[in-house]
């Protein structure tokens, strides 16, 4: 679901220049982003038998510690999604979630849940030293696991940065994979049902995870494909059919397809409506929620839910905006301002 890094949702929604159609424009306002950043550690954390985990930082080591929550699953970080955090005010934290990116193995959906993945948010604080709380900053499937993790350890949390909310819920993944969003683009739709054994049973993400882990190599790479063609045509309001095409040609999708689909057959492995319902547990926590008025993926429905349960929340709907416009992610760069003034106290 979701968005963005070396698997194609990422490069593609996160290249900060996305949608700008500035060879018209005479004069092109200052961007809101900050320079690119090279990361200034990097490595590998064992976090089970079966997964090592790579992870980075960038910024300021005495910064406020921010951990990027990357969408997907299965989609992996990107150095460019350092873009949105002024170095001198943050600390960093990128990793990359278990079986995608440089983590390893790739494309391992065994040992890789919700509940695991909070687990290694847990060792890499302690790994990195990252004393006190932090930030979380997530992207779509990001924040839901932001959130859940938000609501399991308060105590670690200053701050959210939430952008293109999906809480898991069950009518949340019925828009996305049974016909909500195909009613917007119903090419697209058809074309994901060319892969799907039974269309007429409402189990997609089961089917497409039994074929892309089934011994028909052919089917498997043509559901990878088509999958991953489904959503990239629908991440922006600009998109081309063309541009979506090309972009899914040039990346590995199979992490984003595989675990995408895992997490889906099994409700993101969390109780339904679980993460509205504690929204309360993290009420008191500084939130900014960014949707696009028009997301396509994920609604914003669930963050206008979302900001009204809590106290302190600055909500941003976007205009004319989907999923991962540029507009979205200049609304985000504002909001990771506001919310390091509310965590130092400003």
């Amino acid at each position: 679901m979701f968005d963005a890094s070396r698997t194609l949702l990422c490069s593609l929604v996160l290249l900060l220049g996305l949608v700008v159609s500035g060879a018209a424009q005479e004069k092109k306002p200052p961007s809101p982003f900050f320079p690119p950043l090279k990361a200034a550690r990097t490595g590998m954390l064992k976090v089970s038998s079966l997964h090592d985990i790579y992870w980075e930082t960038s910024g300021n080591p005495k910064g406020i510690p921010v951990f990027v929550l990357h969408g997907g699953p299965g989609v992996g970080s990107s150095p460019s999604m350092r873009s949105f955090f002024d170095p001198e005010r943050y600390h960093i934290i990128q990793f990359d979630q278990r079986g995608c990116g440089k983590s390893r193995p790739y494309f391992e959906w065994r040992e890789n849940t919700t509940m695991n993945l909070m687990d290694d948010i847990n060792r890499l604080r302690d790994h990195l030293r990252i004393k006190g709380k932090a930030v979380l900053w997530g992207l779509s499937w990001g924040t839901t696991l932001a959130l859940a993790y938000s609501q399991a350890f308060p105590e670690n949390v200053s701050g959210l940065i939430l952008i293109g909310v999906f809480t898991g819920r069950k009518c949340e993944i019925d828009h996305l994979y049974h016909g909500g969003a195909g009613k917007f683009y119903p090419e697209n739709f058809r074309r994901l049902q060319s892969v799907i054994p039974e269309p007429g049973r409402l189990d997609y993400p089961r089917q497409l995870f039994e074929v892309i882990t089934g011994e028909d190599k052919a089917a498997q790479e043509r559901a990878i494909e088509i999958f991953a063609l489904y959503e990239v045509r629908m991440v922006s309001v600009t998109m081309t059919e063309e541009r979506a095409r090309a972009a899914v040609l040039r990346q590995n999708m199979a992490a984003f397809a595989l675990l995408e689909n895992y997490y889906m057959m099994h409700g993101c492995f969390l109780k339904e409506g679980q993460l509205l319902r504690d929204a309360g547990r993290i009420a008191h926590i500084p939130a900014c929620i960014v949707a696009g008025r028009i997301d396509m993926v994920t609604p914003p429905a669930a963050a206008y839910t979302l900001a009204s349960k809590l106290k302190k929340v600055k909500l941003r709907i976007v205009p004319g905006a989907g999923h991962n416009d540029r507009a979205v992610f200049e609304a985000a760069v504002k909001g990771g301002a506001w919310v390091a003034d509310q965590v130092e106290g400003k």
